[in-house]
């Protein structure tokens, strides 16, 4: 007996009416392990003719669960792939929203199905990335060039409470870290000079060893180190989360450099305070040697001090200053470029604060090596 659709049909759920839609008729309970219908059947009732439509008639429809829904997505992605247009219009609210929630996000690939790409495709495509990565870059110090020739000029635009905020961040705020840091450091090179020294009686020439590398290099790449794994992370991160939000997007719309307005106030902060920094490092190292001196080798503190006067020279101070305003100017650009180039996602934050700590330290060590090859060479 034909029904209102057109088709004629008996027990058999699926039916076709006189425009092509495919009627499914739910009947009975459509529970998990005992659905009355499966996905095959309809795909081969989809082979067999082509539909327009796929329409579902509910009205004797029993119990149902997960089974139902997905009986459903299958269904779906069956006639997403025909063509077939899927109108669940008839279905059970709530089975429709569970339907719309498993479908809103598309099903992620393999991480590792698929197949490696040949050898040189892989070389080719590092060295589209790397030489990408050299455009940015050189774009990048462009752009903060032109931002410190606009401030040297007065024409600068960034707000001067941020940079005192960056200035007492990198600076009074770093000082416990770098107190730490850089006393332990100290008496840790007192004590590994004492251990040759005192067989040949020579203990006092700690004093010289620490005071000299203290204060030549190794509080400036103390201080360098801390800044990039605090301060340069932190530009990072922040910078990041800006870029996420599309503040950074938001500021080039209004027509202000993002260079000029965030980076400019970091790299200037970061370089004033790390001069400062330096000094303070140089102190704390001669103090963790002088408690190795006094404590460990007996030395009289007057003549400890005398001694590292004598022999580290005025010189010695510049040469470290120049290695931590390098450092700071290093650390800064490392922190801001990898925020600036931070993806869209959280996950990019995190990568982009890693990568700036690598970014900045690589750089410390690097620029560390030129400099005391230079020195070396001019004699100082």
């Amino acid at each position: 007996m034909p029904d209102h659709t057109g088709s004629t049909r008996e027990r058999n759920p699926l039916a076709r009416s006189a425009d092509g839609t495919l009627h499914l008729r739910l009947e009975g309970d459509w529970l998990a392990g005992s659905l009355p219908l499966s996905p095959g059947a309809v795909e081969d009732e989809l082979a067999a003719a082509t539909a327009a439509r796929f329409l579902f008639e509910t009205g004797e429809l029993g119990r149902w669960d997960s089974g139902l829904i997905t009986f459903l997505i299958r269904v779906k992605a069956l006639c997403d792939g025909r063509g077939v247009a899927f109108d669940g219009g008839n279905l059970p609210e709530g089975a429709r929203r569970l339907l719309s929630l498993a479908t809103a996000v598309p099903e992620r690939p393999p991480a590792h199905g698929g197949s490696r790409p040949p050898f040189l495709e892989r070389i080719a495509d590092r060295a589209i990335g790397a030489w990408k990565g050299m455009v940015e870059m050189s774009a990048f110090l462009g752009e903060v060039t032109v931002a410190c020739g606009r401030l040297l000029t007065g024409r600068a635009r960034f707000r001067r409470s941020e940079l005192l905020a960056v200035m007492q961040e990198c600076g009074a705020q770093a000082l416990p870290i770098v107190s730490l840091i850089s006393f332990l450091v100290g008496l840790i090179l007192a004590f590994v000079g004492a251990v040759q020294l005192s067989m040949f009686g020579a203990q006092i020439y700690v004093a010289s060893l620490v005071g000299i590398g203290i204060v030549r290099i190794m509080g400036a790449i103390m201080a360098g180190i801390i800044m990039a794994g605090r301060t340069g992370a932190a530009f990072a991160a922040r910078l990041g989360t800006m870029q996420v939000n599309e503040e950074i997007d938001a500021l080039a719309t209004l027509g202000i450099s993002p260079v000029e307005f965030l980076v400019l106030p970091r790299v200037v902060a970061l370089v004033l305070m790390m001069p400062l920094l330096c000094l303070y490092a140089d102190l704390m190292g001669i103090l963790g040697g002088l408690a190795v001196g006094v404590l460990m080798l007996d030395l009289n503190v007057t003549e400890y001090i005398t001694m590292t006067k004598k022999a580290v020279r005025l010189k010695d101070f510049w040469v470290g200053l120049f290695h931590s305003g390098v450092f700071g100017v290093l650390v800064a650009l490392a922190g801001c470029l990898r925020g600036i180039q931070c993806g869209r996602s959280a996950s990019s934050v995190g990568d982009a604060a890693t990568s700036a700590v690598v970014t900045g330290i690589v750089s410390i060590v690097v620029a560390t090596a030129v400099i005391t090859v230079i020195c070396n060479i001019l004699g100082i």
